[in-house]
């Protein structure tokens, strides 16, 4: 392989998609977005690929549309052997080279492993993941008697990401999201 491989901390990076199987036999990869739209993850020129716990710099030589999904071709991939020896791997951006938000506005990996508390400052838990809908995002919350701090319960609720409606807060610098919620929901 022609990426050089190169041991980085994962909390260095946010993950912006996968490399499911190859396409063909020329080296292309079908490839699963996470940006938004999908076609963004195409806007990086170069990607780091994580294998394990090794990460590998490619660059993007060619990318589009296919279906429902995407395809790329990597530098260095050549053939369908070399794409299946990527497929499964993570496609990485080290988080410097995320561009900047408006003031309110965030990206999933900052809200992830927030905690969630209540107006009246019952802790329901931390964000775990969230994930999208037709309407809105959808934030998972898992509580956690046990954790720090320690929530009300151990459930796992799915609270809107509605800003303004229901979150009241976001302190990314403290780690604290605040939510107008009925914990009993």
């Amino acid at each position: 392989m022609s990426a050089q491989a190169e041991r980085i901390a994962a909390e260095e990076h946010v993950v912006l998609g996968k490399l499911t199987s190859p396409y063909g036999v020329k080296g292309w990869l079908k490839v699963y977005s996470h940006t938004s739209p999908m076609e963004g993850i195409l806007d990086y020129g170069e990607w780091v690929v994580r294998q394990g716990d090794v990460l590998h710099r490619y660059r993007l030589v060619q990318g589009r549309r296919h279906g429902k999904g995407l395809v790329a071709r990597l530098e260095g991939i050549e053939d369908r052997a070399a794409a299946e020896w990527l497929a499964g791997a993570e496609i990485l951006l080290p988080k410097s080279a995320l561009p900047a938000l408006p003031r309110g506005d965030y990206y999933w990996h900052e809200l992830e492993g927030l905690a969630v508390v209540t107006c009246d400052g019952q802790v329901l838990g931390q964000v775990q993941y969230l994930f999208e809908t037709g309407a809105n995002d959808v934030l998972v919350v898992r509580g956690d008697p046990h954790g720090e701090p320690a929530a009300i319960d151990d459930r796992e609720r799915l609270l809107p990401f509605l800003p303004d409606e229901v979150i009241v807060a976001v302190d990314l610098e403290a780690g604290r999201m605040t939510v107008d919620w009925d914990p009993a929901f």
